[in-house]
């Protein structure tokens, strides 16, 4: 959420700010807003104090023996009651609209941000690794997967319908290994602290990370109890510092998890319906740091880099942009994607998403930090990344490490948690 003394004092600079991203604030209708909700404000605090002079003058009416002035005044304090119950009904409605209002802005892009509507416009930052090429025609990962009996797409279809996918044998612990292997690197060289949250959330939960309100229709609800399957670890891995105030000394705090994810990908109809590119359900290792203000910028480069490693040890290609602010993240001040080379697409894919989300989360939230010998809590920075998503990993892999035959070579990285196996072939 904005600052709303942001937007008080200079709502034309937010306006400035949210209009690169595509968004249109109405200063004017804010502004009308504001001064109505000031205006009900200063009628709701002139009705208290008239409440309390009134009282008063009952009281001293009474205590002079003035029968008549005591119950003329104590008329006029029945009709402040109900002046002052519709005044509180008005100003509620007005900041109500407000807040709303604030709870649909996305977060203001950073200066360095590039200016772009949509993904063509983000800014290639580096590339690692060179492409794989063949002496042989590439093959995506489904025409490799399902000879190789890892990949069963049509068995996902008949359990639970389109955008659903089997891992069977070599797959399934192909899939286990890389999740692992994930976990271990973060937390034991990174320093990451394991969680194993809830897959599900309350509705409060999505909205202090900014799922909700904006993006309802992209996740799946419980029917009876109102409760959510995350969309990403994200999710409860932020909001463990909500509502609450932590000392200076234990940030930054990091956090790593290994779950599930859920989306309904509402806006993708028809897009990567083949293979496990987008899927409803999908592994995700996800890492989220909660920092001081000041180590904003510099916790969103390491965090990146913590991602990157994965990729650099799996041996895949990749390279790293910037979202320009067409391309950005609803929460995000700042985004640096990882795309992996997948061979058989012949282009670089998304595979981690970094966000600095600068304390856009924290305000939702209510997540602050005091600092030592400090009086007044602060809102802390929140940082999130895939470290990274476990289906694209295993997609990449089968097709940057394919072989003439079909056969796909195992990283070696992973062989001891595959038991040694250097290959996958079919059987």
């Amino acid at each position: 959420m904005l600052d709303p003394h942001l937007l008080r004092e200079d709502p034309e600079g937010v306006a400035e700010a949210l209009a690169r991203r595509g968004y249109p604030l109405d200063v004017d209708r804010w502004r009308d807003l504001e001064s109505r909700r000031k205006a009900q404000q200063t009628r709701m605090e002139d009705l208290q104090a008239e409440r309390k002079q009134v009282s008063r003058e009952v009281g001293e009416a009474k205590k002079a023996g003035d029968e008549d002035t005591a119950q003329a005044r104590k008329a006029r304090a029945e009709e402040i009651g109900t002046e002052l119950a519709a005044a509180q009904a008005e100003f509620e409605a007005t900041r109500a609209e407000l807040d709303g209002w604030l709870w649909e802005m996305p977060n203001l892009p950073a200066p360095e941000v590039p200016d772009g509507e949509d993904e063509d416009a983000n800014a290639e930052i580096r590339r690692v690794g060179e492409p794989s090429r063949f002496p042989f025609e590439a093959k995506d990962h489904v025409d490799l997967g399902e000879p190789l009996g890892v990949l069963d797409a049509e068995a996902g279809v008949s359990l639970a319908g389109s955008r659903f996918t089997v891992l069977r044998g070599a797959g399934a612990r192909l899939s286990r290994a890389l999740g692992q292997f994930m976990m271990d690197l973060h937390v034991e060289e990174h320093g990451y602290t394991e969680i194993a949250p809830p897959l599900l959330a309350r509705g409060e939960t999505l909205e202090g990370t900014g799922q909700l309100p904006k993006f309802g229709d992209d996740l799946f609800r419980t029917r009876d109890d109102g409760l959510y399957l995350i969309p990403t670890a994200e999710v409860p891995l932020t909001n463990l510092h909500r509502d609450s105030i932590v000392d200076e000394a234990r940030l930054p705090a990091r956090y790593v998890a290994w779950t599930p994810c859920f989306r309904r990908e509402a806006g993708s109809y028809g897009k990567d319906v083949r293979g496990m590119i987008r899927q409803h359900q999908f592994d995700k290792v996800e890492l989220v740091q909660v920092v001081h203000p000041d180590q904003g910028p510099a916790a969103w480069e390491a965090l990146c880099g913590h991602a990157e490693e994965v990729l650099k040890r799996l041996e895949l290609p990749y390279r790293v942009v910037e979202l320009c602010t067409g391309d950005l993240g609803f929460s995000a001040r700042r985004t640096y994607d990882l795309e992996v080379w997948l061979p058989g697409q012949d282009a670089y894919r998304e595979i981690s998403s970094v966000s600095w989300c600068h304390d856009f989360q924290a305000r939702r939230m209510g997540a602050r930090f005091r600092a030592q010998g400090g009086d007044k809590p602060r809102l802390v920075h929140t940082l999130n990344g895939s470290g990274v998503a476990i289906g694209r990993a295993l997609l990449a892999i089968l097709e940057n490490f394919q072989e003439a035959d079909g056969s796909v070579t195992v990283p070696a990285a992973l062989r001891p948690y595959l038991g040694g196996r250097e290959r996958i072939a079919a059987e």
